[in-house]
């Protein structure tokens, strides 16, 4: 049986991992650079961001690939090295896992082109699917034991990288990242994933990154909502909210809300559950404490969350409270980002 999914019916509940980017950042990434690269040529440090997670207790960590697809790639005039960073990237993961003392799944993380599909965007399903399967094919060869759609915002693409790795032979799971107004970008509710996921032969699904938890668990919820029984879903937040301090982006997440997210996640529905953008080591250290100690409660209400992690967006109580319907407020700020 595959490790994933020999995992999935052996724990009841699985702890991810944390940030890839903003741990790489403390490591001497520059912003602007692609961390890909680093599969080559700083090792050493990629290991040690996986060995990291594997001592503070993860049972599944992601690889260092988000952006590699060659349309993120050509960014940096790296296009012609999809396979061979995909598979560097599965090759040290593998090699971390393989030496732990237990069981730890290698997810292959693959992030969204950046681009848009048509006709909201140049680029077609099939220039999609192609550069989606040729990532895959580099994960796979790596060693990845599943592969992790993360940070989705189109159902289109969604779409386009699930018929990319049909043919790969690994299961694959699949988050998208929701708004303040409870929402994608491209206007996807966390029931429509769950009612679309139906169709799209995942393994695991659910939400990450976006904003903090209190949103995040909303989505959480919303979705546990619409599945059925025994469904695997996923939760992965950012450590609290990006501030800047002395120059550089911190997050205001402490140990302790986390340790409080993973147990309302659970409580959510969540079987998968990890932290996303500012989760550090010691983060994964307290959610793994956190975790082993919980015992299951029902799903919370608005109230504890909040009293529990911090205020939620007016958007993302509608949708917690079953209102897929936008605030018109939130509309407003939309289309002013835009």
């Amino acid at each position: 049986m595959n490790n994933f999914l020999k995992m999935l019916q052996d724990k009841s509940h699985i702890l991810a991992d944390g940030a890839t980017g903003t741990n790489l950042f403390g490591m001497g990434l520059e912003t602007g650079d692609p961390p890909e690269p680093w599969n080559i040529d700083h090792k050493d440090r990629i290991r040690s961001l996986h060995q990291g997670f594997v001592d503070a207790g993860s049972d599944l960590f992601l690889t260092n690939s988000f952006g590699g697809t060659s349309y993120r790639l050509k960014l940096h005039n790296l296009e012609k090295r999809v396979f061979e960073l995909n598979k560097a990237a599965g090759v040290i993961a593998r090699e971390v896992a393989d030496q732990a003392d237990r069981l730890v799944i290698v997810a292959g993380s693959m992030g969204p082109t950046g681009e848009m599909i048509e006709p909201h965007g140049l680029m077609t399903p099939r220039e999609a699917t192609d550069a989606f399967r040729a990532q895959a094919e580099g994960l796979a060869e790596g060693g990845a034991d599943v592969l992790w759609l993360e940070t989705m915002y189109a159902m289109e693409e969604l779409e386009a990288a699930m018929e990319a790795v049909k043919d790969i032979g690994l299961p694959v799971c699949a988050t998208m990242s929701f708004d303040t107004a409870g929402k994608t970008m491209m206007g996807i509710t966390p029931s429509n994933l769950a009612k679309k996921s139906k169709d799209l032969n995942l393994s695991g699904f659910g939400a990450n990154c976006g904003i903090g938890a209190p949103d995040l668990l909303a989505t959480i919820n919303d979705i546990s909502k619409n599945v059925d029984p025994g469904t695997i879903v996923i939760s992965k937040a950012n450590c609290g909210i990006p501030e800047f301090v002395d120059g550089n982006i911190t997050y205001s997440g402490t140990e302790e809300l986390m340790s409080e997210y993973v147990q309302i996640a659970i409580n959510s529905g969540a079987k998968i559950i990890g932290g996303c953008c500012g989760t550090s080591f010691d983060h994964v250290k307290a959610m793994r404490k956190a975790m082993d100690e919980h015992v299951v409660s029902p799903p919370p209400s608005l109230e504890e969350i909040e009293a529990r992690v911090g205020p939620m967006s007016e958007g993302s109580k509608s949708i917690f409270q079953g209102d897929d319907s936008k605030p018109k407020k939130q509309r407003r700020s939309r289309r002013s980002r835009a």
